[in-house]
């Protein structure tokens, strides 16, 4: 059956609830990573608080969900504006190195800025779901220990994507360029992470892929 003009133009639905958008914009400064770290503090400091926070709703949407079956939903875009504005920092600085446009101190969509954040809202989610999704997040954890560094059973080892920020840095001080496909991996693990996130954090039923695409 042949598509319809309709068709064709309507953008196809994201495959995943989260949708993690990010725009690299180039040239990029060959010098100002070297003290992003330095920048971000201010962001870094509200965001400890803003986590805090989101910990302590996550409680509330645990059993909101378990009585329920609903995610508040005005606690529901405190915590993707938690996971936006993270997202945003991390895009700026070690995460991707993907803009020297400085990240806005917001919680809110901000269409100026070429890093964003969205999860769609469900109106009506599994009751039980929120008892055993840390136990079904287990093998992203695991992947994602592998992909994104951290501590994986208390032994602290560095993962793919500070490997490949380190090379991007050092590309940038020298060429001032940015490969296209340390690019699309970099986007890539950050596409998995922030949706493990949102699926722990409850913001979704729907189980992660394991995959970096979109």
């Amino acid at each position: 059956m042949a598509k319809t003009r309709q068709d064709k133009d309507t953008p196809p639905k994201p495959s995943y609830p989260l949708t993690l958008k990010g725009e690299l914009e180039e040239p990029l400064s060959r010098w100002l990573w070297l003290v992003k770290w330095l920048l971000i503090i201010p962001h870094v400091i509200v965001l400890c608080f803003l986590w805090i926070a989101a910990a302590v709703v996550a409680v509330i949407a645990f059993f909101a969900i378990l009585f329920t079956g609903r995610y508040p939903r005005s606690l529901f875009d405190f915590t993707v504006g938690v996971l936006r504005w993270s997202w945003r920092v991390s895009f700026y600085s070690y995460g991707a190195l993907a803009t020297d446009k400085y990240p806005p101190f917001s919680l809110r969509k901000e269409e100026a800025y070429p890093a964003d954040l969205d999860v769609e809202y469900t109106e009506d989610m599994v009751r039980w779901m929120p008892l055993v999704k840390w136990l079904f997040a287990i093998p992203h954890y695991a992947c994602l220990a592998a992909l994104a560094g951290g501590n994986w059973g208390n032994f602290p080892h560095i993962g793919l994507q500070p490997v490949l920020m380190v090379i991007t840095a050092v590309l940038l001080l020298f060429t001032g360029k940015y490969l296209q496909d340390i690019w699309k991996l970099v986007m890539g693990v950050n596409r998995w992470s922030f949706r493990v996130a949102a699926y722990v954090l409850l913001l979704t039923d729907q189980y992660p892929p394991f995959s970096l695409s979109e």
